[in-house]
């Protein structure tokens, strides 16, 4: 789908209306915002997940919206025509639909992103719509939400009972009926994802999902072999990583000998 026109919110919805394929990609930086839209991909996600990845923490619950907006606006600096959607981080928007709405407002005004992403089911539909009829772009997010990760104990798949399918379910049409103008499915059974994605109007953006949704989205660092390991679901599709360090040995190799600089 990728062109020289700007991606938005309506380019996606058409997308899924013509059964076309999207792109999603996470980005924390310009640089490899550059490098993500180059190499074809439609939307940069500034995910919470930079906490792990980029700033140390051991989850994505100690992660400011300060961090958030600093990180996005570096993305929106780095994109040319890339649809940039910021996660709301853990504590900046559950209180209430205000405190979303000022959250959200701050991110938007301050990074110049395009959507905001928040966690949560039906408990967030209510949220959602307060945002939406002000005007605001929201991916909504459910399955594996990694801000509840103290509440569920681990990481792991989501709706594996039927109880937990239906409400997953419920979670998606709730979430879609409040304006949301996609919904991220991560970590779910892929037959549940499927349905989900047959039932709803919106795009959905699978991760640990199945093939049928309407995306995909990885970690930069998962995709292109920085983490030292991947989830299951989150293949390396390089190892850059390797490449890295070798590169960094070399170099300082060539220091300590003094044969650099030349």
């Amino acid at each position: 789908m990728t062109n020289n026109k700007p991606v938005t919110a309506a380019t996606l919805l058409r997308a899924k209306q013509r059964d076309e394929k999207t792109v999603w990609l996470t980005a924390s930086d310009a640089t490899s915002a550059a490098i993500a839209e180059r190499a074809g991909c439609d939307v940069l996600l500034v995910g919470d997940s930079l906490g792990m990845v980029s700033l140390g923490f051991d989850s994505t619950l100690p992660v400011t919206l300060d961090q958030m907006i600093h990180h996005t606006a570096a993305v929106v600096r780095g994109r040319k025509h890339a649809w940039v959607v910021c996660d709301l981080p853990f504590g900046s928007y559950q209180k209430s639909a205000e405190q979303a709405f000022d959250s959200s407002v701050s991110v938007l005004q301050q990074s110049g992103c395009d959507a905001v992403k928040i966690e949560g089911g039906e408990h967030m539909a209510a949220t959602i719509r307060f945002l939406a009829e002000r005007g605001i772009a929201v991916v909504a997010h459910i399955g594996l939400t990694p801000q509840s990760v103290k509440k569920f104990g681990s990481y792991g798949k989501r709706g594996k009972s039927e109880g937990e399918q239906v409400q997953l379910l419920a979670d998606a049409k709730a979430v879609t009926d409040a304006g949301a103008v996609a919904l991220v499915l991560e970590n779910i059974p892929a037959e549940l994802a499927t349905a989900i994605t047959s039932q709803v109007d919106i795009p959905t953006v699978g991760i640990g999902a199945g093939s049928d949704c309407d995306a995909q989205v990885l970690v930069f660092n998962d995709l292109v072999g920085i983490s030292e390991s991947n989830p299951p679901f989150a293949p390396a599709y390089a190892n850059v990583r390797e490449v890295m360090s070798e590169a960094i040995s070399r170099w300082a190799s060539d220091v300590k000998s003094g044969s650099f600089p030349k």
